[in-house]
C-alpha cells in the first residue's frame, strides 16, 4: 500500500490534508523552528477528523535533540495527553551530545506511548552512525523512521534512503521526508522502492504557511490514484 503523510501545522491544514486524500497526518506547530508539539486544543479538534491516521509530533522546542530531564518529563506528559485524545501515534526523537541515539530517553518515551504507533523523526538526520542507529531503532520497536537520508533534501539523500531500506527490510518503515513535492516524488519512489512519503504540500497564503488541498491531491494521485474518494468539509 502506498501512503501519503502530510505535515499539518494547524487544524485548517489537517482538514486540507484529509480533503486532499492523504492517509496520515503528522500534527505539529512552529514549522519555522522545525516543528514542535501542538496544543491540547489543536489535538482535540483534529481528533474529530474521520478516517485518517493521526500522528502528533512530541518535541518541546526547536534546536538540537539533546534533552534535559525537565524536557523529557514534558514530552512524557505530552505523550499521555496525545494518547488520551485518541491520537494514533507519536513522532519522537532524541540524541546524545556525540550524535549517538539516546536509548535511555527514547525507551522512556516509547514506554509512555505504549499502544501507539512510534515514529522516530528527523533527529535521525543528525545522528553520527545511521546504519547503527537504524538497527537500534528496530531493536527498540519503532514502527517508522522519518528521514531525508541525511541529505539536504530527500532527493539528495536517495542513496542513503536505499541503504536504510535494505537494512530495515520489513522491520521498520522508512518514510522519505524534506523537500518532497509533485516534481520529485515519482523519482524518489522509483529509485528507492519505498512506499510511504512525507510532505508539507504547503503554500504561502497571507504570509502564513498552509497545507494546500490541491497539492495534497496532486501528490496522492501521482503515487496512488484515489478511487471513490469523497471529501468532507468540516
Amino acid at each position: 500500500m502506498i501512503t501519503l503523510e502530510i505535515c499539518a501545522n494547524s487544524v485548517e491544514s489537517a482538514w486540507a490534508a484529509y480533503n486532499g486524500g492523504a492517509q496520515r497526518i503528522e500534527l505539529c506547530t512552529n514549522l519555522e523552528d522545525g516543528g514542535t508539539t501542538p496544543s491540547w486544543g489543536m489535538m482535540k479538534q483534529v481528533s474529530k477528523i474521520p478516517s485518517i491516521t493521526k500522528h502528533v509530533l512530541i518535541r518541546p522546542r526547536g534546536g538540537d535533540f539533546v534533552y534535559n530531564n525537565y524536557e523529557v518529563n514534558t514530552m512524557i506528559e505530552d505523550i499521555k495527553i496525545a494518547k488520551s485524545l485518541g491520537m494514533d501515534g507519536v513522532v519522537i526523537g532524541c540524541l546524545l551530545a556525540d550524535g549517538s541515539l539516546d536509548i535511555v530517553t527514547l525507551s522512556r518515551l516509547i514506554m509512555a506511548a505504549s499502544g501507539m504507533n512510534i515514529t522516530f523523526h528527523r533527529a535521525f538526520d543528525c545522528c553520527a552512525d545511521p546504519l547503527k542507529t537504524i538497527q537500534q531503532l528496530i531493536d527498540l520497536g519503532c514502527d517508522y523512521l522519518l528521514t531525508s537520508g541525511q541529505g539536504e533534501t530527500a532527493e539528495h539523500g536517495i542513496e542513503m534512503l536505499k541503504s536504510l531500506s535494505e537494512k530495515a527490510k520489513d522491520k521498520l518503515i522508512i518514510i522519505p521526508a524534506k523537500g518532497i513535492n509533485e516534481h520529485n516524488i515519482l523519482k524518489i519512489k522509483k529509485e528507492t522502492g519505498l512506499k510511504e512519503f512525507h510532505s508539507s504540500a504547503s503554500q504561502l497564503v497571507d504570509n502564513q504557511t498552509k497545507t494546500s488541498e490541491e497539492r495534497v491531491r496532486q501528490l496522492r494521485n501521482l503515487i496512488c490514484p484515489m478511487i471513490n474518494f469523497s471529501p468532507r468539509i468540516p
